[in-house]
């Protein structure tokens, strides 16, 4: 069977490296942005320290000092490492995020893919990274890389279960699995009669935004939640054995998947790339117009920015959770909730 048969009508063979592109540069520039500006400079200041100075102006080259440095180092492999699961694992964590940026709406039209089941695709997706994680801390030969890799896979699958719970009250209230059509539905929506602001879902679904957030943070492995890769514990956890490019991709997956929940989040909760109806009729520009693909990605920037300020402030906040506090946060706490505020947006849903 040829190719061109397993395509689509509408998708050439000059698409498809277009997108490729961008989902790139959708990837890896924000996760650059945020390495600068929050790991870098805002802890260095919350901690009164300039952080990195030498590497350009103002330390602005040092991520690709970071970079040259890793690349340079040498591909190392454990003596009794299963050699090719070893070397796949941080493709595996890569790939799921680059699988995740592919559902995420930038504008009316500016998006890799638009399916009626975006919402459902993405929380399968996500879930992806914990395949990567199981084989990193397997293929090591290492009794740290396997502690640490059994101990994400089950802080994981704890947390996958309110992140998915936490957005059903989203899709009820918005009664569609189409994120383009949950972004109309806070854009278009109203409060209490006024639309000016449209009804973006952090009112309605504030709980629904809490439990996701503390998901993600579990989801990312990033402190409180960061038992993992417990340095006092596991030196690294499942990256212990990994150095050179293939450690580098570790560390670009960790940024760059935040940086994507980010986004998936300012979708869900946020109004996504639309801004409030007042302001697109103060200038007369429709909300889903052509103007909005030049200006839904930087409205999104801004609020991915803003979403993973919250995640680093809590990163470099808050002590570590020990492994039972950590399971029984998700399992008594998170879960309950995010059951209760399911019923309770389907009865308001059914009233209303």
């Amino acid at each position: 069977m040829m190719l061109a048969e397993l395509l689509p009508d509408s998708v050439s063979y000059l698409d498809i490296p277009i997108k490729l592109l961008f989902a790139i540069i959708a990837v890896l520039i924000p996760a650059g942005t945020t390495v600068y500006l929050y790991l870098f400079k805002m802890v260095s200041f919350m901690q009164s320290r300039l952080g990195p100075m030498e590497a350009g102006p103002y330390g602005s080259l040092q991520l690709l000092a970071e970079l040259g440095k890793n690349l340079q180092k040498e591909d190392i492999f454990p003596l009794r490492a299963d050699r090719s699961v070893f070397a796949l694992a941080p493709y595996v964590v890569l790939m799921s995020t680059f699988l995740l940026a592919v559902v995420i709406p930038f504008g009316p039209d500016a998006q890799f893919t638009n399916i009626n089941v975006g919402v459902y695709l993405a929380l399968a997706v996500s879930s992806v990274s914990v395949v990567g994680i199981l084989m990193a801390g397997w293929a090591s030969a290492s009794k740290y890389s396997l502690l640490g890799g059994l101990r994400a896979a089950g802080q994981l699958i704890a947390y996958e279960l309110p992140l998915i719970l936490a957005v059903v009250g989203v899709v009820i209230q918005a009664g569609t699995l189409n994120l383009q059509g949950i972004i109309q539905a806070q854009a278009t929506g109203e409060i209490f009669g006024w639309g000016g602001l449209g009804n973006p879902y952090l009112l309605t679904q504030f709980v629904g935004f809490f439990i996701f957030m503390v998901a993600v943070q579990a989801e990312l492995t990033q402190v409180p939640f960061d038992m993992p890769i417990a340095e006092s514990e596991l030196v690294s956890g499942y990256m212990t054995e990994y150095s050179g490019f293939r450690f580098l991709m570790f560390f670009i997956g960790e940024f760059a998947t935040a940086n994507i929940f980010a986004f998936l989040a300012s979708v869900l909760f946020l109004g996504g790339w639309s801004v409030p109806p007042f302001v697109t009729d103060l200038f007369g520009i429709a909300w889903d117009s052509n103007w909005m693909n030049v200006a839904g990605p930087l409205v999104m920037l801004t609020k991915m920015l803003l979403l993973t300020f919250v995640i680093y402030w809590v990163r470099f906040t808050y002590p570590r959770f020990r492994e039972d506090q950590l399971q029984k946060f998700a399992w008594k706490f998170l879960i309950p909730l995010s059951l209760v505020n399911i019923a309770i947006t389907g009865v308001l849903k059914v009233v209303f």
